[in-house]
């Protein structure tokens, strides 16, 4: 993620705020990808905070306006937990929009989602013909943690999910396309495979011994769908770390340039050789504090032929290239 110009005085602007350090209200232009010092803004502005330019007064922003259901109010931390997953939208999504998704060039479907709290029943998180399902109840860090060492993950956050289960939709998107499916079954393995009877054997068997040497993570191992799934997110995950490291004015020996934008790179190879070396340093630092590592997985041969191929596809899919 860039960090962006003050529109009205010295200093910048990161991608969640509000306002300048002065408290002019800004908002930001998905489209232009800067901040404005003047309305209309989203009119999701004072329900959750939604720091998006709106099309005109009293509109939803483009971000807002795939929301299809909002999380039912009167279920307890609903709106908070709603507020911190719209923001992980917003960010996902500007970052596709670098690769032109979902974009007003983009002539495909947009997604709809569906944000849903949890009562005394988990909702489980999906993606259906173009329908992206949230459980906003993930939002909360306490519960999150929980599930996260109940399922014995590495990493779980809602920028995550959103990346996750973004990029289900955006297999649908491109499995229109005839050209993409052999080559995806090529790479993959044949998504038509029995799906439930898939994720059965998975959450009773586990991963197969030798899936750190073909997978990103044991999930990846369950079914070619969650394969892309998760490698797709991964993609957006190096990428965006690669170029919010440049975007912080952090130098590398392993940059190509200064001002090398990771979302331009044609070179998937480049890319992913960059990325790997960046999070090995900053998994380092982490460590001084006694933290997590900030991107817990070894890339095999296996995984970075996927991330290529996934690269490829992200790069030209959304113009149909």
């Amino acid at each position: 993620m860039r960090v962006f110009a003050n529109p009205v005085g010295a200093g910048s602007l990161w991608f969640d705020n509000l306002a300048t350090a002065e408290g002019t209200p800004v908002a930001y232009d998905p489209q232009a990808r800067a901040f404005l010092p003047m309305p209309p803004f989203c009119v999701n502005r004072e329900v959750i905070g939604c720091n998006w330019i709106a099309p005109k007064q009293g509109a939803f922003c483009r971000s807002c306006a795939m929301t299809a259901l909002a999380p039912d109010p009167s279920i307890a931390d609903a709106m908070p937990n709603w507020a911190q997953t719209e923001a992980a939208k917003r960010w996902v999504l500007d970052n596709l929009g670098r690769w032109h998704w979902f974009r007003p060039e983009d002539p495909g479907t947009r997604p709809v989602f569906q944000m849903l709290a949890e009562g005394p029943t988990p909702v489980a998180m999906g993606h259906a013909g173009g329908v992206v399902t949230i459980s906003v109840a993930e939002a909360d860090a306490v519960l999150r943690t929980t599930r996260r060492e109940a399922l014995e993950e590495p990493y779980r956050t809602m920028i995550g999910h959103m990346r996750h289960e973004i990029s289900h939709m955006l297999w649908w998107r491109l499995s229109l396309r005839e050209d993409f499916l052999e080559a995806f079954r090529a790479m993959f393995g044949d998504e038509r495979e029995d799906y439930p009877a898939a994720l059965q054997r998975y959450f009773h068997d586990g991963p197969p011994p030798d899936w750190r040497l073909r997978f990103l993570t044991t999930y990846a191992s369950a079914h070619p769908h969650e394969d892309w799934a998760e490698t797709a997110a991964h993609l957006l995950h190096l990428t965006d770390i690669t170029d919010s490291f440049v975007a912080a004015g952090l130098s590398s020996p392993e940059l190509p340039s200064p001002n090398w934008d990771p979302y331009m790179e044609p070179d998937a190879e480049r890319l992913i050789h960059v990325a790997a070396s960046l999070v090995a340093g900053v998994n380092h630092v982490n460590r001084a504090m006694g933290l997590s590592d900030l991107y817990p997985f070894a890339l095999s041969e296996a995984a970075r032929q996927k991330l290529a191929f996934v690269h490829d596809w992200l790069r030209r899919g959304a113009q149909g290239l």
